[in-house]
This record gives C-alpha cells, sequence and structure tokens, in this order.
C-alpha cells in the first residue's frame, strides 16, 4: 500500500507542498522530466516563514532526486511497450503464393 503524504513528519509534509508549487523544467527536444526550476525557493522560503530552509532544501532536492528517477523509469518503460507493440503487430506480413 502506497503510503500517504500524511503518514510523513510535518516538514515532509511542508516539502511536498513547497516541492508542488515549484516550477517543472522539461527538456524542449526530448520531452525528459529535468527536475525543478529553483529561481523562487528563497521568496518562498519566506512567504511559508521555513524556519530551517537548509533543511528544507535537503529534503526538497531528495525528494527531486525520487521524482526525477522514477519519471524516467516510466518514460522508459513506455517507450518500450511502444517499440513491442510497434514490431510485433505494427507492420502485416503478407505471404504470397506464386505458381510458376
Amino acid at each position: 500500500m502506497p503510503l500517504d503524504p500524511s503518514d510523513f513528519p510535518v516538514v515532509v509534509q511542508v516539502a511536498f507542498f513547497i516541492f508542488g508549487l515549484l516550477e517543472d523544467n522539461w527538456d524542449g527536444m526530448s520531452g525528459s522530466f529535468l527536475g525543478k526550476k529553483w529561481g523562487n525557493i528563497e521568496y518562498l522560503f519566506k512567504l511559508y516563514e521555513i524556519e530551517e530552509p537548509r533543511t528544507m532544501l535537503y529534503i526538497l532536492k531528495m525528494y527531486e532526486g525520487i521524482v526525477v528517477v522514477q519519471r524516467a523509469e516510466e518514460a522508459e518503460k513506455k517507450r518500450k511497450a511502444e517499440a513491442r507493440k510497434s514490431s510485433a503487430g505494427g507492420g502485416k506480413n503478407f505471404t504470397h503464393n506464386v505458381n510458376g
């Protein structure tokens, strides 16, 4: 059974919340998720009165690493499934009975 955000300590729940506010960073050519854009993190820390920004940033970066790996694995599985699908049934094989 997957964990619920409420299963974590409050500081981690706040980290999940702030992580969701950060803008995603995608590779334009491949469409791969590269992580989050961190330009406004200081503003968010001040806005939500984060008392230990160093600890919060550590949690956020750990979580980002997990999310990047998970999304890359999902994309790879999807790519492989589509490759199998296109190679298995994508083209039709015709046989011709030619008697000369």
